[in-house]
């Protein structure tokens, strides 16, 4: 019984995953019906793992239900979008702040890596791009120590992603020379200097994302 119940909670959490990668890179886009049985079909799993992947992510307000009660897939407005970045920006500067004494110098020195491949690369693969900014953001909640400012962040940058990736605005995100400040500032334990790279770094995705609206 102890086996059968792990393996049910394994196969939800594959799923939760799944389907959460699929809204967070647009796959599943913002006002789609969600049709249970169909996806439960398409990911090969059966309708309990997929009713409770479900219920987690209408739970954290990425599915929602319709004026006529059918679940959907939430649309990110501008004002949602424009909301998360003000909450981030309240955040994450002290986070990158925090993070600064403990983040872990393999951490960083695999962060500076994939960045500098990014740059070297003169057509990037967005997946690419999405990877090391998801990857350094993580990094730097993780490292603040404050599992409450860490969740903060996660669920915010769940809302800006979907909100970037379904106007496909990732290649034209800034953020290089930006995520290069982050990351020398984590380079030299500079708890100001993260703190001043950070807010600026969002200051600068909000601008660009106000420029292109």
């Amino acid at each position: 019984m102890d086996a059968s119940i792990t393996a049910d909670r394994s196969l939800a959490d594959e799923t939760y995953r799944a389907l959460l990668e699929e809204i967070l890179s647009a796959q599943l886009a913002g006002g789609a019906v969600v049709q249970e049985r169909r996806l439960a079909a398409r990911l090969g799993v059966s309708r309990s793992p997929m009713r409770d992947a479900l219920g987690r992510l209408e739970g954290q307000g990425l599915l929602v239900r319709n004026a006529k009660g059918v679940l959907t897939v939430r649309v990110i407005t501008l004002a949602d979008y424009l909301n998360s970045v003000a909450m981030r920006m309240l955040v994450e500067p002290s986070a990158a702040a925090q993070a600064c004494p403990s983040i872990a110098t393999e951490t960083i020195a695999q962060l500076s890596a994939m960045l500098n491949a990014i740059e070297a690369d003169p057509d990037p693969d967005p997946n690419v791009v999405w990877t090391f900014d998801d990857a350094l953001h993580q990094a730097i909640a993780e490292a603040s120590g404050n599992p409450f400012m860490a969740d903060t962040i996660l669920q915010m940058r769940r809302y800006t992603t979907i909100f970037e990736r379904q106007r496909k605005l990732a290649q034209r995100k800034p953020g290089l020379s930006d995520h290069q400040g982050i990351i020398q500032a984590l380079i030299d334990r500079n708890a100001d200097a993260a703190r001043t790279a950070m807010a600026l770094h969002l200051e600068r995705v909000r601008q660009n994302i106000l420029a292109t609206y």
